[in-house]
């Protein structure tokens, strides 16, 4: 009677597991398609581009569609946070893992897909005038960095800390965007739980960066993360309300209630805008479901005056109408003025800049014409269906 191989008891003569030919045929299968799909890989960045544009439009309009399509993009990022740790556990149990060059080319994937699906969001959101440009193209060239095939694996493969980075403000721009489609969270709430995931997606980097080996440098890297999130939080105004933007605006001394509208002129003199006042008029994007509260911060030479909050509900295709209107201006009324409306958080949606001139002849005048911001699509935003009741200050 011959003495069973170890084999038998699927075992090799190493003492490791044989490897499971579905496992084995699953990782051929997944090589051989990342193989086809080298040459095509140029195609990946405009197709998550175009997808992210109809996201951004579908979520008003067909809302489910405009959440699967957010769905879809986090189920990727599962994929990829979660293919670490399966290769790790594959590893000890004897199996074959995938290669290193093919994991990053789908790292390299996923992270295409989600800053390309973000620009739009973020053009549109971005207030061009403030520090959120810096952001923007930031994340622009991002964008462009992960298709730079020389550079992108240079990063990956000798660089580790800088290609972590790079993960965790990806984490953080997916966060910041698909949240408030896919439950309804506000700009505020994404921003918190984008910072703290960002963070959490940076430790990697800051150990390869430090390497701990000991309690004083663990301290040292959890100390260089809380001065990281401090700085991240500091610097939140530079970030765009990646879910709503100012579609329109504009500055009178009247308002039609009846028709929700701007009504007649004024001079932007002194004199002239105690006796009438001034109304702030704004229209606001949001996706459908989100309710969120913002604030007209007055603001006479950088110095706060006033901060009237308002409360704005999405789903409007040209912008949820929201305005206040300013009768208290100081005897010192002249100079440079500015409104900004902002969310709670302290992000910047849009601004509306006027001067208060000395001289009646040579003062601007307000005449309730509502402008578009640049950078945004064209919308009839006159098409507005009545929400709110003004806020007076």
């Amino acid at each position: 009677m011959s003495t069973p191989n170890s084999s038998d008891h699927g075992t090799a003569p190493t003492g490791k597991p044989l490897r499971a030919p579905h496992l084995e045929a699953l990782q051929h299968v997944i090589e051989r398609l990342v193989e086809r799909l080298r040459p095509y890989i140029w195609i990946w960045p405009p197709v998550a581009f175009c997808t992210g544009v109809a996201s951004f439009f579908l979520v008003d309009r067909q809302q489910w569609l405009g959440a699967a399509l957010a769905l879809g993009m986090l189920l990727t990022w599962v994929l990829l946070l979660s293919e670490s740790l399966i290769g790790r556990l594959l590893s000890r149990r004897g199996y074959r893992t995938l290669p290193r060059g093919v994991t990053t080319f789908i790292a390299q994937m996923i992270h295409q897909e989600t800053l390309f699906f973000s620009l739009p969001f973020l053009l549109a959101t971005t207030a061009w005038t403030s520090g959120q440009a810096l952001f923007t193209l930031l994340i622009v060239g991002l964008a462009l960095l992960s298709i730079l095939d020389p550079i992108y694996f240079k990063l990956a493969e000798r660089h580790r800390w800088i290609y972590f980075a790079f993960h965790a403000q990806c984490v953080f721009v997916v966060v910041l965007v698909t949240l408030p489609i896919m439950l309804q969270l506000t700009t505020s709430q994404s921003l918190h739980y984008a910072l703290l995931i960002m963070v959490v997606f940076s430790l990697p980097s800051l150990m390869h960066l430090i390497k701990p080996r000991n309690l004083k440098s663990w301290v040292a890297m959890f100390g260089l993360a809380v001065v990281l999130a401090g700085v991240a939080w500091a610097g939140r105004a530079w970030v765009p309300p990646a879910n709503l933007w100012l579609s329109g605006s504009a500055l009178s001394p009247g308002f039609d209630v009846a028709e929700r509208e701007p009504r007649g002129h004024v001079r932007l003199h002194a004199s002239e805008l105690r006796r009438s006042g001034l109304y702030a008029y704004t229209a606001i994007r949001a996706p459908r479901g989100l309710r969120e509260e913002i604030y007209h911060e007055w603001r006479h030479e950088g110095e706060l005056i006033d901060r009237i909050p308002l409360i704005i509900h999405g789903g409007r295709e040209e912008g949820y109408r929201a305005w206040t209107h300013k009768q208290n201006f100081p005897e010192d009324a002249v100079g440079r003025w500015r409104i900004d409306v902002m969310t709670t958080s302290g992000q910047r949606i849009g601004v509306m800049r006027f001067t208060v001139s000395a001289e009646a002849s040579a003062a601007q005048v307000a005449d309730g014409t509502i402008a578009s911001p640049p950078g945004l699509p064209g919308l009839d935003i006159r098409r507005l269906i009545p929400d709110k009741q003004p806020a007076q200050q």
